[in-house]
């Protein structure tokens, strides 16, 4: 399968508003950072999307992307949802109603905020046509298990994502023992690195570098970044097999 990031920034993304500091006025496109989010193209060709956050259209466009058959939801802060509107191109463009899957309460924020998005398929396709499936623990979509992996966001509980041998783990502050456990045997790792400096609701580097020692996955990308982290700067601070994620990186996983 192949994962594709669409975007690796912080809730402010990058460049950030009235900021000149040395990322912000890069010209290395790597600094150029849109909300997190990333996609999964699965051997049979379905693509499972992971959030839909403020950039989609413009992710969308840039990655010629015309077709989204699943939406992982990690959790519904605007960063990671509010692109949901933008969903209604793919369903006009695939005639199909489109499941969203994340957790009961993720799934009952959708209902409450976006209601207008959860209706049926019909001859009508101005508006997206969505359906919302709460999950509690692993399921399988297009013939793939997807294990939701707990995670602490700060006071809230999100979910991060296993699918084969990849995992997504964005917005942590911290991997319940539990959740460890879930994630042996990796092959890829995408980790949640938002700052240098500590912060309330998300790891900092420090923190990222020995989750990732921890879980050891064969390669580790650092993602959800803000633009204190300058690509080229962060790069000559990782160790052998964790990198700088980055807007547009595909990454193929046997």
């Amino acid at each position: 399968m192949q994962l594709t990031m669409l975007g690796v920034g912080s809730s402010a993304g990058t460049p950030m508003l009235g900021c000149n500091c040395v990322t912000c006025i890069s010209n290395d496109p790597r600094n150029n950072r849109t909300r997190c989010s990333s996609l999964i193209t699965l051997d049979n060709g379905k693509i499972i999307l992971i959030d839909t956050g403020p950039d989609l259209r413009n992710q969308s466009l840039r990655e010629g992307l015309t077709r989204i058959d699943a939406v992982l939801y990690t959790h519904t802060h605007a960063d990671h949802l509010h692109g949901i509107d933008d969903l209604r191109g793919f369903c006009q463009l695939q005639r199909s109603q489109i499941p969203l899957f994340g957790s009961a309460e993720a799934m009952a924020h959708i209902k409450e905020k976006f209601g207008y998005t959860l209706r049926e398929a019909s001859n009508f396709w101005d508006l997206p046509v969505l359906k919302i499936n709460p999950v509690s623990g692993p399921f399988e979509i297009f013939e793939q298990t997807i294990t939701p992996i707990p995670l602490k966001h700060g006071n809230s509980e999100i979910y991060g994502y296993r699918i084969g041998d990849i995992a997504y783990l964005t917005d942590v502050s911290a991997i319940p023992d539990s959740s460890l456990a879930l994630l042996k045997g990796l092959k890829l790792l995408l980790l949640d690195c938002l700052r240098y400096t500590t912060h309330y609701t998300h790891i900092n580097l420090e923190q990222s570098l020995k989750y990732a020692s921890l879980i050891n996955a064969e390669t580790t990308y650092l993602i959800h970044m803000t633009h204190e982290m300058e690509y080229m700067e962060l790069t000559t601070k990782l160790p052998d097999g964790v990198y700088v994620g980055y807007d547009g990186l595909k990454i193929t996983v046997d």
